[in-house]
């Protein structure tokens, strides 16, 4: 009499359980080490911005066109003026949530929520650098 195939052997759970548990303790790494604070970062031609959320700030971005000035107040940030000829980006009003942007792609200017961790700092305020899922 023969008997049914079997699928598992002891082994194969020993090994399942290793795979199982590398991919655990390698997901509360990775997702330990993010930074946690809302940051608003505003990038032109070659330079960077990052600002604390809360931040009440009035920035200049140079562009090819010309100055772009940005808003930050209350959590929010939004376009005041551009020199874009479509003004998309003065329409579309503030943002306040992580993962929403604005852009001037005329201008090339972007302004967005996101979150930042210690490394990489690029003229932050206080040396602040950025999460790389943020960009």
């Amino acid at each position: 009499m023969m008997k049914g195939p079997r699928f598992f052997k002891p082994l194969d759970f020993g090994a399942i359980g290793l795979a199982l548990g590398i991919t655990i303790v390698a997901t509360v790494y990775l997702y330990a080490r993010r930074g946690t604070e809302t940051r608003i970062l505003i990038a032109g031609e070659g330079k960077q911005w990052i600002f604390p959320q809360d931040a009440g700030e009035l920035v200049t971005v140079p562009g090819p066109l010309g100055d772009t000035v940005v808003k930050l107040e209350d959590g929010k940030a939004w376009v005041l003026s551009s020199p874009c000829t479509n003004q998309t980006c003065v329409g579309a009003g503030a943002i306040r949530a992580h993962g929403q942007w604005i852009a001037c792609l005329p201008n090339k200017v972007l302004v967005s929520i996101g979150k930042s961790g210690t490394e990489g700092a690029t003229d932050g305020p206080q040396g602040e650098g950025l999460d790389g899922a943020a960009w």
